[in-house]
């Protein structure tokens, strides 16, 4: 290798909610043609890595086929009823359940470690939740930096008590959906969050995991320091999270902790896709409804959502409702489907979506990714949190003004629905509100401050 090379090296899990902003991050750095760069995810993102070089190459490392525990949407109907059901607490248990599986990792680990020797990268980007990733970079002494698509908190506070944190005590735990500002009764709610996970880890069947945690780690020679609670916080040079400190509760921020705002790509993201962007042209008025990759209505739940869009109709407003194909198989026949309805199986970009003007409200399950990118484009939400991260995100923009939350989550009641839409879209303060955050999240600089804090680290430094 020669000796002025430094490589790059970006590591994620293939979901499209961790993966996306990483994609962008190597795309900015393709632009600029910054050389020797890789990623590497599972087989199955090798066109999204391919998509990404637009200058420099980004060369593609194989880490095999996605893994089960380590993917929701593979998970079967019974676990994702356990994942996504309204009881917090619970939904979380079911989550480190069905996720903490250490036998998942054997082959990741040791395809990225092969990688790893082959590469010899001067640096890596990795996830945050990607925990062989960082595993393997503090155990092999790698400079690192952690990628987070959520608010701070979400990385910087512990689950569970007396354990390291880098938020106040008594601040929300993540997870938990409780907000800044809680009563007597919620503060004893987020105390036995933590109390329940701790003892969560001390029933027998939790600790035969460990157990074999403890093994595998040991026959991977995972170093003792990448266990620590806060390791991916502490052995980072960087943490890069695209939020701004203003869409989380306030606390001192870690002095590793650099907000860049959201991670978006230069735009238009799909200039062919004329006849979406016509069909929003050509209106007036667009709700836009897209509940990511993971979320699975039922037939009834379709039909609430068909019905809200035949009463918005009344009011002059269209809706454009991405809805995966095998879904769709749940919708009433076409000829019973509202004029104001479009359905599309996938929209080439949710970014170009967002950023026309003609749409006026976002209604979304919170995830990381969208809450931020509605924001960013100035759109109000309106909120079905799906799970874990969700439900933090869906308090918050409540709290700020930017987002009302369905009632009752756990289903879609049309009625329900129906309200919070329309006050979002008749009220101008949501609007003027996530207008003041848009600019908030662009000042922050997204890729291109992303990509100047990567290539000013130390690491990358050349003679």
């Amino acid at each position: 290798m020669g000796a002025n090379r430094r490589p790059i090296l970006f590591v994620s899990y293939a979901e499209s909610g961790l993966l996306n902003p990483l994609l962008v991050l190597a795309g900015e750095l393709s632009r600029r043609e910054v050389p020797d760069l890789w990623f590497a995810t599972d087989e199955k993102a090798r066109g999204d890595i391919a998509a990404a070089a637009v200058g420099s190459p980004v060369e593609f490392a194989s880490l095999g086929d996605t893994v089960s525990q380590m993917s929701a949407v593979t998970w079967d109907d019974e676990t994702y009823a356990e994942v996504t059901q309204r009881s917090r607490f619970k939904a979380h248990r079911a989550v480190i359940k069905h996720s903490f599986a250490p036998e998942s990792r054997i082959e990741k680990y040791r395809s990225l470690e092969k990688v790893v020797e082959e590469i010899q990268p001067a640096l890596m980007v990795i996830e945050s939740m990607c925990q062989f990733g960082y595993e393997l970079a503090i155990t092999k002494g790698i400079p690192f930096v952690l990628g987070v698509p959520f608010v701070p908190s979400n990385v910087l506070t512990s689950h569970v008590p007396f354990a390291k944190s880098y938020t106040p005590s008594g601040f929300p735990v993540p997870h938990s959906g409780l907000p800044g500002n809680m009563t007597l009764r919620q503060r004893i709610e987020n105390q036995l969050f933590r109390v329940r996970t701790l003892g969560m880890f001390m029933t027998s069947s939790v600790r035969k995991v460990v157990e074999e945690d403890n093994r595998i780690r040991k026959e991977l020679g995972i170093a003792p320091e990448a266990r620590q609670m806060m390791a991916r916080i502490d052995h980072a040079e960087q943490v890069l999270c695209y939020s701004v400190p203003e869409l989380d509760y306030p606390f001192p921020m870690h002095e590793k902790m650099r907000l860049v705002g959201t991670m978006v790509p230069p735009l238009p993201q799909a200039p062919d896709d004329d006849e979406v962007s016509e069909w929003l042209s050509a209106q007036k008025s667009v709700v836009y409804m897209g509940f990511g990759t993971i979320t699975r209505l039922t037939r009834e739940e379709v039909a609430s959502l068909v019905e809200v869009a035949r009463r918005l109709d009344a009011e002059g407003h269209q809706v454009l409702w991405k809805l995966p194909r095998e879904q769709q198989e749940l919708l009433p026949p076409a000829e019973e489907l509202p004029a104001n309805l479009r359905i599309e199986s996938w929209v080439p970009s949710q970014l170009d979506v967002l950023a026309h003007p003609n749409v006026k409200v976002f209604f979304t399950h919170a995830g990381g990714n969208g809450y931020h990118e509605g924001l960013y484009f100035g759109k109000p939400l309106v909120v079905r949190p799906l799970w874990v991260d969700c439900d933090d995100q869906a308090i918050r923009g409540q709290d700020f003004g930017v987002s009302l939350t369905l009632d009752r989550p756990e289903t879609v009641d049309t009625e329900d629905v129906l309200d919070k839409i329309t006050r979002v879209l008749d009220e101008p303060s949501f609007t003027e509100r996530a207008e003041h955050f848009a600019g908030l999240l662009r000042d922050a600089g997204g890729r291109t401050a992303a990509a100047d804090l990567l290539l000013g680290l130390p690491a990358l430094a050349t003679d």
